[in-house]
């Protein structure tokens, strides 16, 4: 069935409700008998079913599972935002020490991207965050965010760098498939010898990120311009044999960023990335032309 981008917050509780029950070891119909709840119940809102949260079922639960007040609270703020309809503000992650320098929109994308299976994102002008050296996510963030301290820049540089673990973590690495422009090849980000070092991290990914560039003699394979998107598929739940979540797009634009979880769009977009797909080159092409342009910047 067909959801709406709202959904999101009710996911994003729904899952972090699971792990810490599945932490303790406790099943669901025993959770739910504890806290004298039907088993359906605690079953819709742990799938992010629910449109109506109550805060005493949070409480319970949290109560239940040994949760600390400090995690009680930010859990309490996110069935806040889920049962208005809204974003969550809070996730108890790595990234909530950083939480004065990332808008709460984007820890929820950053949440989505670690439990992801696969990442499927196609960029047009710049090199995607996923991949980024930390000298390429200086230079362009220096120039974005012109007001930041020296201090405040760096913390986003290791926001980046802590992304990618998902990259390379040991379990369950994150599978990426990237299209990239040449456009983004060949616009500088801060210097030539920034440049080459980030066109050579491209060509020398591990083997769970395949990237091919999409040559500008490939034309408008959708008739226009299109900006750069993600979609984030999820793995699947044993239990049940379903995706722990629905897949998601994720489009940013300048000053905004967008979710969409329906059939129709997320179908809409992975049509989208196979068109364009179709005239990018192959890995073994891409590598030999992310080497020649590296060069090309140490000349």
């Amino acid at each position: 069935m067909s959801k709406n981008p709202t959904t999101i917050p009710r996911r994003q509780l729904g899952r972090q409700l699971r792990e810490l029950r599945q932490a303790v070891g406790l099943s669901l119909a025993d959770a739910a008998r504890l806290i004298e709840r039907g088993t359906g119940t605690l079953q819709r809102l742990e799938k992010g079913e629910n449109p109506r949260i109550r805060q005493l079922d949070i409480e319970a639960l949290c109560k239940l599972y040994s949760v600390p007040d400090e995690r009680l609270h930010q859990l309490k703020a996110l069935a806040a935002q889920a049962d208005r309809r809204s974003r969550p503000v809070d996730e108890s992650h790595w990234w909530t020490r950083y939480e004065d320098l990332i808008p709460a929109e984007f820890e929820t994308y950053m949440s989505l991207e670690m439990a992801a299976e696969r990442m499927i994102t196609y960029q047009p002008d710049t090199v995607p965050g996923i991949v980024q050296t930390a000298d390429y996510a200086r230079a362009l963030n220096r120039v974005f965010f012109s007001s930041d301290t020296a201090m405040e820049l760096e913390q986003r540089v290791q926001v980046r760098m802590q992304r990618q673990t998902a990259i390379t973590r040991r379990l369950s690495p994150l599978e990426v498939d990237l299209l990239i422009d040449e456009a983004a090849l060949r616009r500088i980000a801060g210097s030539g010898k920034i440049m080459a070092s980030q066109l050579r991290r491209l060509a020398d990914t591990p083997s769970n990120v395949t990237v091919r560039v999409v040559p500008f003699g490939g034309g408008f394979p959708l008739g226009g311009h299109i900006g750069p998107f993600v979609i984030l598929d999820f793995p699947v739940d044993t239990a049940t044999d379903e995706p722990v979540e629905p897949s998601t797009v994720y489009v940013e634009s300048y000053g905004s960023r967008i979710y969409y979880d329906s059939d129709v769009d997320v179908a809409r977009y992975r049509d989208a990335y196979a068109r364009i797909g179709r005239i990018a080159l192959n890995e073994a092409d891409t590598k030999h032309l992310l080497r020649c342009a590296a060069k090309e910047f140490d000349a």
